[in-house]
């Protein structure tokens, strides 16, 4: 059997389940991108907020490519467990926020008529930051891509995050109804601004007037997101069924802890967040700094030189002595580029952040986080090591990070086990590193990348020569001799 709204009552009395009356809720909520980030972090704060009794806040989804996570909620009434995992402590608890998934490829104006809607007042969005198609050094629309070409020419069904809220936009605009909040939910630096920019370009090709409306009206407030949330194997799905009697191949699991920062800047209706446990903040950029240069920033370094080791897990990364003392040596030059807000004791964020990455029975994949890193390093890696240059410090560890980065772009282990580089430049990165046999012919390939690395930034030797020192000693000891 499946769960669903049939099956519910049979599951084990210590599950937490929906007390609301499901049939009653409103969907206020289009989410973009519903994949297992969203249905662990913001769709667990709409569920709460339905269960305080404010039934304007469901959530509709939306996937934008594949049916995957649609066939997986339906027959469930969308209903999913989230599986929460605290060393050998775990609670499942049944998230009934979720009405319906929409897919874009297989009805766009339905996807639109939901955005539309009177109901809809927050759109989110966890999209990854390849979907906001904008240029990563100039922060323009990439107007040469042929999805955003299209969107921009009116071709048919919208193809793109931008194009598909600015049809939105325009048919609530014709309807006379006002325009929504978009908040991103993705891990970048600036991701409300970078949601706007992308949008009013994406306005103004279309129709100046709308572009100009979009700015008046809606609103893109900058958030920060923190849950880790590893990928569901076939092994979790069929553990829980054993537990639950029941089958949810839609289950989430994660850890105990959950943040949400959001701007203060709303278009219209919105719930009580702070009663929800998200903060508001009339300034995101500190939190957000602080989560991207010491937890992304920590997270990608563990995966590559992890990775390269050939270790699985984030876990097993710290719980080799050397392995906990690279973070924290990361984490000695990430936290002087900081200026953490009140309320955030960066000396306590470090050890809660090393007691998350320790959790075991996450078992957060290495192979997982290094996914899309040429996307992620900018702002994870590069930016802090621009600030410890321009502060006159030195980068060893973060060195050691961007270079470990470098090293993965060949597809082999340090064991010399391949796999396949999953980024949407690694066309770009085994093209500039093909037929370079040595390190230093790698390490400049590379570092002429301006997508990843700014022209200034990688001509400067302060930042070349540590990059350039800590590759050649990878290539020659490897990751695992070097995290011991």
């Amino acid at each position: 059997m499946r769960l669903s709204s049939e099956t519910i009552d049979r599951l084990p009395r210590d599950v937490a389940r929906p007390a609301y009356d499901r049939a009653q809720v409103r969907a206020g909520v289009v989410h973009l991108g519903i994949g297992a980030f969203h249905r662990a972090h913001q769709a667990v704060v709409f569920d709460d907020l339905l269960a305080a009794g404010d039934l304007r806040w469901g959530v509709r989804g939306a996937s934008l490519r594949s049916p995957g996570v649609r066939d997986s909620l339906a027959p469930q009434d969308g209903l999913y467990t989230l599986l929460v995992r605290d060393g050998d402590e775990e609670r499942a608890r049944i998230i009934g926020a979720v009405g319906d998934v929409l897919v874009l490829p297989e009805d766009p104006a339905a996807l639109i008529g939901a955005l539309a809607n009177p109901d809809t007042h927050l759109v989110t969005l966890t999209v990854t930051e390849k979907g906001y198609r904008l240029d990563p050094a100039s922060g323009e629309l990439l107007s040469g891509d042929p999805d955003v070409a299209a969107d921009i020419a009116g071709e048919g069904a919208p193809r793109t995050v931008p194009g598909l809220l600015v049809a939105a936009l325009a048919e609530r605009r014709a309807r006379g109804l006002p325009a929504f909040t978009a908040i991103s939910c993705d891990n970048l630096a600036h991701n409300g601004r970078k949601l706007e920019a992308a949008v009013l370009a994406m306005a103004a090709a279309r129709d100046p007037a709308l572009r100009d409306w979009i700015a008046e009206a809606a609103r893109f407030p900058q958030t920060m997101v923190d849950r880790i949330v590893p990928a569901t194997s076939a092994v979790d799905i069929a553990a829980l069924a054993g537990g639950l009697g029941v089958t949810d191949a839609a289950m989430v699991k994660t850890e105990p802890f959950s943040q949400w920062v959001i701007e203060d800047r709303f278009a219209g209706e919105r719930p009580d967040f702070a009663g929800a446990g998200v903060q508001l903040t009339d300034d995101v950029a500190p939190w957000e700094e602080a989560k991207l240069r010491l937890l992304n920033g920590a997270h990608s370094t563990i995966a590559y030189l992890g990775g390269l080791a050939g270790i699985e897990t984030v876990d097993q990364v710290v719980a080799r002595p050397g392995g906990r003392a690279l973070v924290e040596a990361l984490w000695d030059e990430a936290e002087t580029t900081l200026s953490p807000p009140p309320g955030l004791d960066i000396a306590a964020y470090r050890r809660a952040l090393m007691a998350r990455f320790a959790n075991s029975a996450l078992a957060h994949r290495t192979r997982q986080i290094a996914m899309d890193g040429s996307q992620k390093l900018p702002q994870r890696l590069v930016a802090t090591a621009a600030a410890r240059i321009a502060a006159g410090r030195p980068i060893d560890t973060l060195a050691l990070a961007i270079a470990g980065w470098m090293r993965w772009q060949a597809g082999r282990t340090d064991a010399g086990a391949a796999f396949v580089v999953d980024d949407p430049l690694a066309a770009r990165t085994a093209a500039r590193i093909a037929g370079r046999e040595t390190s230093s012919g790698q390490v400049d390939a590379l570092l002429g990348l301006e997508a990843v690395f700014p022209a200034d930034l990688a001509a400067d030797p302060r930042f070349r020569e540590p990059v350039a020192v800590a590759h050649r000693r990878l290539a020659e000891k490897g990751a695992a001799a070097l995290l011991a």
